[in-house]
């Protein structure tokens, strides 16, 4: 099994070092240190997370597959480029006043 993780000092400390070790069959692979490529995917999949799964209730699988492909179908539909702009705030979930958010996902 392939295991792709960043250099956060969570992934390469001596602890998970040892554990790597002790379970050969995982091969892990770090990204290149300040590359961004893995922050994207991580922030495509937390938007279907915070707006669909975070305060789902779901009768059954159907149901939540159903709601996710939803959410994919509208998304798709009105995405638009992110603008970075990190300034050291926390990300905003959309639990926050409609006037405290951006546009287009800009953070």
């Amino acid at each position: 099994m392939h295991l792709i993780l960043d250099n956060g000092s969570s992934h390469t400390s001596r602890a998970i070092r040892a554990w790597l070790k002790r379970h050969p069959r995982i091969v892990p692979h770090y990204t290149p240190e300040q590359d961004s490529w893995l922050n994207q995917v991580e922030i495509s999949f937390s938007l279907p997370a915070r707006a669909v799964l975070r305060h789902g209730d779901f009768s059954s699988r159907t149901d939540l597959l159903e709601k996710v492909s939803d959410f994919a179908i509208v998304h798709n539909e009105t995405a638009c480029p992110f603008r970075w702009n990190y300034d050291g705030r926390p990300r905003q979930t959309g639990d926050e006043p409609a006037a405290a958010r951006e546009e287009c996902h800009a953070r």
